[in-house]
C-alpha cells in the first residue's frame, strides 16, 4: 500500500451495529458522492458528507482543506457546521449524516458532540477512522452520547473514485503539488 493512497487495498465492508441500507440510505450516500466529486474537481481528497434530519438536507459539503488551508475543513465537519447554522442550534438530534469515508477522530468527535442519531459511510480509512479502523469514538462506553453507525452503502463508486484521485497525483511530483 502507498502511503499516498489509504485507499488501495480496501476490503469488502463488514456487518455494522446499525440497519441495512435501503433506497434512502442509498439516495443519500449518492448526494455525499456528488459532493465527493465537486472536491475531486478542485483537488481536494474526493470525500463528501450530507446531513439529513426527517428527509430533509440540513447540511452538504465536500472537503475543502487545501482551498481554504485549514486542514479542519473537512466535509463532515462543514456539513455539520452548515446544518447547525440552518437550524440556530448546536444539536443535529435525530439527524443522519452520510460520507463517503469513514470519518476520523475529530469529524467523529463533532458527530458525537452534534448529537447526531447515526452515520453511514461508504469506505473504511485504513490510516485516519475514528469510528471502526483505529477507534471507536461513535460508540465508546464512557462517551455520553453513542452514535449508530453503518458502512458499505456505495462502497465500489466511492473506492473507485478514491483510487483515481490517489493515482492521479501520485502522477505529479510532490514538489508540483506543493504538499509538504
Amino acid at each position: 500500500m502507498s502511503p499516498l493512497d489509504p485507499f488501495d487495498n480496501l476490503e469488502e465492508s463488514q456487518a455494522t451495529p446499525s440497519d441495512p441500507d435501503g433506497p434512502l440510505d442509498r439516495r443519500y450516500m449518492a448526494l455525499a458522492l456528488e459532493e465527493a466529486r465537486r472536491a475531486a474537481r478542485r483537488d481536494e481528497v474526493p470525500i463528501g458528507a450530507i446531513v439529513v434530519r426527517e428527509g430533509v438536507v440540513l447540511g452538504r459539503a465536500h472537503n475543502l482543506t487545501r482551498a481554504h488551508a485549514d486542514p479542519t475543513a473537512h466535509a463532515e465537519m462543514l456539513a455539520i457546521s452548515q446544518a447547525a447554522r440552518r437550524l440556530g442550534v448546536m444539536r443535529l438530534v435525530g439527524a443522519t449524516v452520510y460520507t463517503t469515508v469513514e470519518p476520523c477522530f475529530m469529524c467523529a468527535g463533532a458527530l458525537v458532540h452534534a448529537r447526531v442519531k447515526r452515520v453511514v459511510w461508504a469506505v473504511r480509512d485504513p490510516k485516519f477512522g475514528g469510528c471502526a479502523s483505529l477507534g471507536q469514538v461513535l460508540t465508546h462506553p464512557e462517551s455520553n452520547h453513542q452514535v449508530e453507525w453503518h458502512e458499505g452503502t456505495l462502497a465500489e463508486p466511492a473506492r473507485d473514485l478514491l483510487q483515481s484521485f490517489f493515482r492521479s497525483i501520485r502522477a505529479v511530483p510532490r514538489v508540483t503539488r506543493g504538499d509538504e
